[in-house]
């Protein structure tokens, strides 16, 4: 496909003479009235599936049913939904759905059971696979001119399973057996002995093994065998399906990471007309891992970017513009450097994944691929909080062998002597300050992975130690003359500080003798009170780190203080404002306003995680990279309309501070806003709440003429249902 945008033909479906093919048909009659870009969107190729459901009402959609449990059998592309089904609904007919609850659980309701309510309540769903080739199909997003393809990975369809009846005339059965076993005689007589021939089978050939394997039985016994993957399903209008949602979008749609779609002209004559086999074999066999510079640069940038960072593994950006040329754009390649490497010092460290693929092991233990990233990416983080990594910290952590943490450190540090491994490279000071948009998203994506690490390794929390305040290089060992110079500073401005205290307080004893009846303030002038005024203010100006485990970072961003400048300049050189009026302010809050017209109910914690997604989609040097406060964050959305509301969490809750606190809109102007705030007043007072009592106290509140649709409605747009018990969004911890 070359890179000439998809063009529109008018009429050329249907043409003025019939159906016509576009070659057929006269230009004049066919103008073309627009044209298209097509773009290949790769994020989510391995992962789309197509669900195709039953007929229904065109007024209802399945995202407005509520979908209990959801589960897959990847290898068998086999999914199985769990629906509720509406009993409060006239056309439901209730003594139908209490007898097949009955026959399918008996009178006994279990953990069991089918119907726990005793109440037909629920259907399942189970998938079939309408085709097994999908590569004619694509899920297509049209946006701002832009169409963006999506290769699909299967297309299910979804059909009512009745395995309930199965279980119901299992249960028939069952009873059945016991009234015949009950009707018999009790005093019969012990069985006769009976005689047992034993035999031994042959051994199977190879042939009969061939055949079991290929047969009915046992395909259906191993596709049993294969065990269920549970999902959590996410409605249409809910944060993480917006997330997922953005992956249909090519993520690089200028044209340089587009490698498939966009070939050169000698290019796309070679893929008209191969060259022969002869002139293939003429060619002499070069080694496989060996590529001259000549020939890395006729390849894609993308590619050439990748080839260099998988065989070098660290190098700093100003070297690897110089191995790509003089005449290839900085932009591009720091678009390009970005999908294949991470910032570490001031350097780029190749992506674990570049290194160890998927369905790739180990060579020296074996262990998964999956496994090893986990535990680079924890070597990776650790050098960006600090110059040496100690090796045993490392294995006991990740609990690898030896060969492997050797092979991680060995990519990107040196070893010295009674130290541990340093860093290899220096830290680039000067790409920091050239690059801070780049230094922001990087920091975003080392705090993703650093809570992912802390969750995987049970790492503990701990506070860093920061770097003064206009410090540009990185965090490094102090030695032991350092500490007695800094301590022999810090001696002299405790005796400066003594001296003006004691001068101070002589002042005030003559000025008292002089005028006996008036009394002087005193104002704490100590060091611990200077010390406690800095860090108020520090407090108050210290930009938002919009994580879950931002407390290891204390501050530090690949070696970079963490927007902190002296003066209290925050990241790009603009100070953090709380007026309404500036345009940071104003900004901050039509992002808040949006995002609360959307969910309504939101933890910090979810809002600084929408938040940093924002971020990422705006352009570099927008002013809310200025560093907005976790205290100017909370301001904005209480001024916004919002209110927090105080969930009673339970004491053995594992919910962080951030989501502890929830956040909700009470008033957006719609007719649902009396309902809404009736249910917040509820969950300000319970952690969870059943529906009925829902139902009653909307009721009691707001009328007998309330209908089903709008209590699924404001429970929609607030709670979440877990286990049969709804929630606040974001306060469940499953």
């Amino acid at each position: 496909m070359t890179d000439r945008p998809l063009a529109v033909l008018a009429d050329q479906v249907r043409g003025p003479r019939g159906w016509l093919p576009p070659s057929m048909a006269n230009e004049e009659d066919d103008p073309v009235v627009q044209e298209i870009d097509v773009y290949l969107a790769k994020s989510l190729a391995e992962k789309l599936y197509l669900f195709q459901y039953p007929v229904r009402p065109a007024s209802m959609t399945y995202d407005d049913i509520p979908h209990l449990s959801a589960k897959i059998k990847p290898k068998q592309q086999k999914v199985e939904l769990e629906m509720a089904i509406d009993t409060l609904n006239p056309n439901y007919c209730r003594s139908k759905g209490e007898q097949i609850a009955l026959n399918v659980d008996g009178a006994c309701a279990d953990e069991t059971s089918t119907y726990s309510s005793k109440l037909m309540d629920k259907q399942t769903f189970c998938s079939s696979q309408t085709t097994s080739n999908t590569s004619r199909y694509a899920a297509a997003l049209y946006r701002q001119g832009e169409l963006h393809l999506t290769p699909l990975h299967g297309i299910l369809q979804l059909r009512p399973s009745f395995s309930y009846l199965d279980k119901a005339d299992a249960k028939h059965r069952e009873r059945e057996a016991a009234n015949e076993a009950g009707d018999s005689s009790q005093d019969e007589a012990e069985e006769d002995v009976k005689q047992i021939t034993v035999r031994f089978s042959r051994p199977e050939s190879e042939q009969a093994r061939q055949r079991r394997v290929q047969s009915y039985e046992f395909l259906q016994k191993k596709h049993a065998e294969e065990p269920w993957v549970h999902l959590h399903y996410h409605g249409l209008r809910d944060s993480r399906s917006e997330h997922e949602r953005q992956y249909l979008l090519c993520q690089g749609s200028s044209g340089v990471e587009n490698t498939e779609l966009v070939k050169s002209p000698s290019e796309y004559l070679m893929m008209l007309m191969p060259p022969s086999q002869e002139e293939e074999k003429d060619k002499p066999v070069a080694p496989s891992n060996v590529l001259s510079m000549a020939q890395l640069r006729t390849l894609p940038l993308a590619d050439q970017i990748k080839i260099l960072m998988k065989n070098v593994k660290v190098m700093p950006f100003a070297n690897l513009m110089s191995l790509l040329g003089p005449s290839v754009d900085s932009v591009a390649v720091l678009r390009g450097i970005q999908k294949v490497a991470m910032l570490v010092q001031g350097n780029w460290v190749v992506k674990s994944d570049i290194l160890y693929p998927k369905d790739s092991s180990s060579p020296h233990s074996g262990v998964p691929a999956e496994v090893l990233c986990r535990g680079r990416d924890f070597v990776m983080w650790k050098f960006t909080q600090s110059r040496w990594v100690v090796r045993k910290e490392v294995a006991a952590v990740t609990k690898l062998c030896t060969e492997d943490v050797k092979d991680f450190l060995e990519h990107m540090a040196v070893v010295r002597i009674n130290k541990g491994w340093e860093f290899i490279l220096p830290y680039d000071g000067e790409f920091i300050k050239k690059h801070p948009d780049v230094v922001q998203r990087q920091h975003m994506l080392w705090t993703g992975i650093q809570a992912k690490l802390e969750k995987v390794y049970n790492l503990v929390k701990e506070a860093m130690p920061k770097k003064p305040d206009g410090q540009s290089g990185p965090v490094g060992l102090v030695s032991g003359d350092q500490r007695v110079q800094v301590a022999k500073r810090q001696a002299q401005q405790n005796h400066a500080l003594l001296e003006r205290e004691l001068q101070r307080r002589k002042e005030q004893l003559q000025a008292s003798a002089v005028l006996p009846g008036v009394r002087i303030k005193e104002e704490p002038m100590s060091e611990e009170g200077e010390d406690e005024e800095e860090r108020e203010a520090e407090d108050e100006e210290e930009p938002m780190d919009t994580s879950p485990g931002g407390g290891l970072h204390g501050g530090l961003a690949n070696g970079l203080p963490a927007g902190r400048a002296a003066g209290g300049d925050s990241f790009n050189g603009h100070p953090p404002s709380g007026s309404a009026s500036t345009p940071v302010a104003r900004e901050l809050r039509a992002f808040v306003q949006a995002t609360f017209q959307k969910q309504f109910v939101l933890t910090l914690s979810e809002l600084k995680r929408l938040f940093n997604l924002h971020l990422a989609s705006l352009p570099p040097g927008h002013m809310l990279f200025s560093g907005i406060s976790d205290r100017m964050l909370q301001d904005t959305v209480l001024a916004a309309g919002c209110k927090q509301i105080l969930v009673p969490f339970p004491p053995q809750t594992a919910a962080s501070p951030d989501e502890q606190k929830v956040f909700a809109l009470w008033e957006s102007g719609d007719i649902s806003d009396q309902h809404r705030q009736v249910l917040l007043e509820i969950f300000s007072k319970n952690y969870r709440v059943r529906r009925n009592m829902i139902q009653a106290r909307l009721t009691q509140e707001c009328g007998e003429d309330l209908s089903k649709q709008e209590v699924d409605k404001v429970l929609k747009d607030c709670c979440v249902s877990y286990g049969g018990m709804w929630y606040l969004k974001g306060t469940v911890q499953s």
